[in-house]
């Protein structure tokens, strides 16, 4: 039983804010600072969660998201590290993995069929029959897994942030502190990071004297280097990887950075690992480091009487702090034949703990009345390495274990630093460092404070100068390392009765390695996927080096000849949300956005921009959209397209530059006059479109799609950084407001406004381009027809959007004018044919496959794409884009995305969909099989409930095909 401590231990708790959460039902209270783990172990509770495959009861090990012991369901949210989650107030916290209850888990038995169920018996037992997989399948997922998705659990916000640095520091230990302090005094503009609620590392539980009081004056000192503003700090903050040209991810609360550094320093220490004997996970059993915090950081008292197993020095220090904290220390056991005197050993001989040199921990003995401890037996180290026989049992209800460490390095591999395994102090180094990135303390290998700090100190300055920052004289850097002493080279126990776990995630077993090296997998990489040893949510932190040793042993080889595996990121989970979150992306309005507001405009994405959905009530969007559209193909309709991009070419090889970058011809295209464009890739895939204005024999004004005109822009730019012909790209999609308007009454609207262009058929024909003044501004007049009806696009500068719309609405009052959204524009584009590029094209799709041969200038000797484009079309197509009507709609209706089939087989899908109002049927375009593409051809189509719909193929478009009503 778990119970507070007094203060001073409980350093990151406010005792003043108690709260109350829930677990598995019950009542437990907390305070502000604690986090869900050290509460719980507070008030008692040693189960957090059931094991992977055996359903073993797992409790706290290393408190630090080292292993999936701690994996608990937080409000609805599955596989959150218990001790990563800060405590509030009524929480409701759920344990993991078992069937009944989490005390009294009925698959619980799996335990006594361990030796039917050794690693990879998956792969053997249900390959075949094959039909019974999916069986197999489903039982395994519901027996073995993590926990739950809630499916029907409220959407939580997350969201992305850039962020700049000229020098990053990750690890806010003894060496990251000194690294953070020394860079800003350099000059440099730092940010520190670390996962933890407080920096200070292990400065803020660990100690390196007897009574602790040094580590306390060196952290106080380090902080002091920080304050004042010199240094950003982002406590509870981990960095999910480092990725090219020191690019990496920081994953703090519900926001994901993103951060770009100058310079790097890696200071994140290391992993302690635990001990490999039996029982090792039952609850009880703990890390040194793990009890330390416990005490120091929320002063939980973790038993009442322990037995500590220790490979180094570090294992008296954490005797000590047990001591301090009223906890009996039965024996500490020292799996070192000799262990030299320090000021911490000479320390807890003064308080009379009996040593055990030359020992190991052989057991930890279960109680009888419920999971946990009742005691450990230990043996005597033979020169093998194995126990020799004959073991002393110790009564206790904790076993704390000090097994070494392996550096925290996923960081620094991952920037293209190299491991090495040094046979001396069975330890694994950081050489090779990578440009522009740096290491400090522990994770190199640096164990001694003083040494840390100094070698941080230099890193720091190393990084500042790095990113352009030289301040002072060169700090000297680390005078003496202290790498040897802190672990040994085999620190593994197994036991004839089995239960020595390797990896506590996937419930592996020593002899589950043995059995897999015997079997051939004697690679570390093979090992590891078949074994799944290092593949849970815990990376391998606490097995990967364990694995290590065993199979070297096995294959009769050094460890560094073993290798180590592959570490990717991310470093720690990250959840969907974090990944699929809002980007930090400015949300741009349009010059006549809040006359969109105060008519009624229910507004939508479109890129970066906010368009008009439709307006009017929500309850009636359908009606809406579809008066809309009755309004511009009957009287006259506005629409803002203000969110078009537009670029400006001007120069005396203009002409030329449009020919290359677009499929049709330009070079003879007459000035007035206005051309269709089509862009492909040099994969030949349609990318963008949208019309060319030539308004001088070296200026065109060319619109793109809203979410293209940018990836359209930078095409551009990097061309003619190639092609160097004499020409000028201007993306000016800001400097311009834009409006549609259409439908037969649209000129007599127009003529009332526009008295200096003249705006008659003959004069201002369908395609033509005109410049000139509407409602007093300077505006550019296009004469186009995306919608099908006699229309105008009028540019003018974006100052002027909102007057311009003012004056086309108050004159086109008496002609019935109304504003139409986005919905209806797609509706009236879709009757004449028109597709959308992003909707009825995708990633693959060719002009070819979208019938848009005819924006293709057969005749020219190239354009981007050109030769991919010709060789598709000799290769022929596999699905075409046509035109389809359902007439009986009784079948249903199909939705954009559903799926053509013919004869069982997916042959395309559709686009676009609607229920035309004007042609009174529901009207659309897919994709079908080539000799499916023929009018009158009939097509299947797999709508909602798996029903099947079928569609005419008719020709396109839908209305008005010849065209009469916008040559109007």
């Amino acid at each position: 039983m778990m119970s507070r401590l007094p203060e001073p231990a409980g350093r990151l708790l406010d005792r003043s804010a108690p709260f109350e959460f829930r677990f598995e039902g019950a009542r437990y209270r907390g305070f502000r600072g604690d986090t869900v783990a050290s509460a719980l172990a507070a008030n008692g509770v040693a189960v957090f969660s059931r094991s992977f495959k055996y359903h073993r009861p797992r409790g706290l090990h290393s408190l630090a998201g080292l292993d999936a012991n701690t994996l608990v369901t937080v409000d609805s949210a599955p596989n959150r590290f218990a001790e990563r989650v800060p405590l509030a107030p009524g929480l409701e916290v759920a344990g993991q993995n078992y069937w009944g209850t989490l005390r009294h888990d009925r698959l619980a038995v799996l335990g006594a069929l361990h030796r039917f169920l050794p690693a990879g018996f998956y792969y053997k037992a249900f390959y075949k029959p094959r039909w019974t997989w999916p069986l197999w399948a489903r039982l395994i997922r519901r027996i073995a897994g993590l926990g739950a998705v809630d499916t029907g659990a409220a959407h939580g916000y997350f969201d992305k942030q850039y962020l700049f640095c000229d020098v990053l520091v990750v690890g806010a230990g003894a060496a990251g502190l000194a690294a953070a302090g020394q860079a800003a005094a350099s000059g440099a503009e730092v940010l520190l990071v670390d996962e933890n609620a407080a920096p200070g590392g292990a400065l803020l539980w660990g100690r390196v004297d007897a009574d602790g009081r040094r580590t306390d004056e060196i952290r106080r000192a380090l902080l002091e280097g920080i304050e004042g503003g010199a240094v950003r700090v982002m406590t509870e903050t981990a960095c999910l990887g480092r990725y090219a040209d020191n690019w990496l991810p920081l994953l703090c609360g519900n926001r994901l950075f993103k951060l770009r550094a100058k310079a790097l320093v890696v200071a994140t220490g290391c992993h302690e690992q635990p001990l490999v004997f039996r029982n090792n996970d039952l609850p009880g059993v703990m890390l040194g480091s793990a009890a330390q915090r416990l005490i120091a950081l929320y002063g939980v008292k973790p038993g009442h009487r322990a037995v500590v197993a220790t490979v180094n020095d570090d294992g008296y220090g954490a005797a000590l702090a047990l001591l301090d904290a009223g906890i009996e220390v039965a024996a500490l056991v020292d799996l070192r034949p000799a262990p030299p005197r320090s000021a911490r050993a000479d320390a807890l001989a003064a308080r009379r703990v009996p040593v055990h040199a030359g020992a190991a921990l052989w057991e930890a003995v279960p109680g009888r009345t419920g999971p946990g401890v009742a005691g450990a037996r230990i043996a005597r180290i033979g020169e093998d390495g194995a126990c020799a026989p004959g073991v002393d049992s110790f009564a206790c209800d904790l076993v704390v274990v000090c097994g070494g460490y392996a550096p925290a390095a996923a960081l620094l591999h991952q920037a293209g630093a190299a491991l090495s395994y040094d046979q001396g102090s069975h330890m694994f180094g950081i050489e090779r460092l990578p440009a522009h990135v740096f290491a400090a303390g522990a994770v190199t290998g640096t164990f001694a404070l003083d040494a840390a700090v100094e070698e941080g100190r230099r890193a720091g300055w190393l990084a500042a100068r790095d990113a352009g920052f030289e301040k002072g004289p060169e700090p000297a850097g680390a005078s003496n390392r202290a790498t040897a002493g802190w672990n040994i080279g085999w620190p593994i126990f197994p036991h004839p009765e089995g239960h020595a776990f390797v990896d506590f995630d996937e419930d592996l077993q020593v002899h589950d390695v043995e059995r897999a090296i015997e079997e051939g997998y004697d690679h570390i990489e093979l090992l590891k996927r078949f074994t799944t040893n290092g593949m849970g949510p815990s990376q391998g932190r606490h097995s990967a080096l364990a694995a290590t040793r065993l199979l070297a042993r096995a294959t009769a080889r050094r460890v560094d000849e073993t290798g180590a595996t592959t570490v990717r990121p991310p470093v720690v989970p990250v959840t969907i949300g974090h990944l699929a979150g809002r980007s930090f992306e400015p949300v741009r309005y349009t010059a006549m956005h809040f006359r969109h507001l105060e008519a009624g405009a229910k507004m939508m994405p479109a890129g970066l921009w906010l368009r008009p959905e439709f307006y009017g009530e929500r309850r009636r969007r359908a009606a809406l959209i579809a008066e809309e559209a009755r309004n511009v193909r009957e009287n006259v309709g506005l629409i803002d397209v203000s969110t078009l991009g537009g670029l400006d070419v001007r120069g005396p090889d203009a002409a030329e530059f449009m020919n290359r970058m677009y499929t049709f011809a330009y070079l003879k295209q007459p000035v007035g006059r206005s051309r269709y464009v089509l862009m492909t890739d040099v994969a030949g895939v349609i990318v963008d479109d949208g019309v060319a204005c030539r308004l001088h024999e070296a200026h065109f004004y060319v619109t793109a799609t809203t979410s293209g005109v940018d990836s359209v822009y930078r095409e551009m730019l990097w061309y003619n950084a190639q092609w160097r012909l004499r020409v000028d790209v201007t993306n000016v999609t800001a400097a311009l407001a834009a409006v549609n308007i259409a439908g037969p009454n649209s000129r007599a609207v127009l003529e009332t406004l526009c008295d200096d262009v003249d705006l008659s058929p003959e004069g201002f024909p369908y395609m033509g381009v005109r410049e000139g003044h509407v409602a007093g501004s300077p505006a550019l007049l296009l004469r186009v027809g995306f919608v099908g009806e006699l229309g105008y696009e009028v540019h003018v500068p974006a100052s002027r959007g909102e007057a311009l719309w003012d004056a086309l609405m108050e004159a086109g009052a008496e002609h019935g004018i109304r504003p139409f959204g986005v919905e209806a524009q797609r509706l009236l584009r879709l009757e004449k044919g028109h597709i959308i590029v992003g909707q009825d094209t995708d990633g693959l799709t060719t002009p070819h496959e979208a019938d848009m041969v005819w924006a293709i200038a057969g005749k020219k000797p190239f354009y981007v794409g050109m030769r991919s484009v010709r060789m598709q079309a000799e290769k022929g197509l596999t699905r075409k884009l046509v035109g389809f009507e359902i007439a009986d709609e009784g079948e249903g209706r199909p939705r954009e995305c559903h799926l053509v089939i013919r004869d069982g087989a997916i042959v395309g899908r559709v686009t676009s969909v609607a229920r035309s109002p004007n042609l009174n049927r529901t009207i659309g375009l897919a994709y079908v099989a080539p000799d499916q593409a023929e009018p009158g051809q009939r097509i299947a189509i797999k709508a909602d409930g798996g029903r099947m719909v079928t569609a005419t193929v008719v020709a396109l478009p839908f209305f008005d095909p010849d065209g009469t009503r916008q040559e109007a």
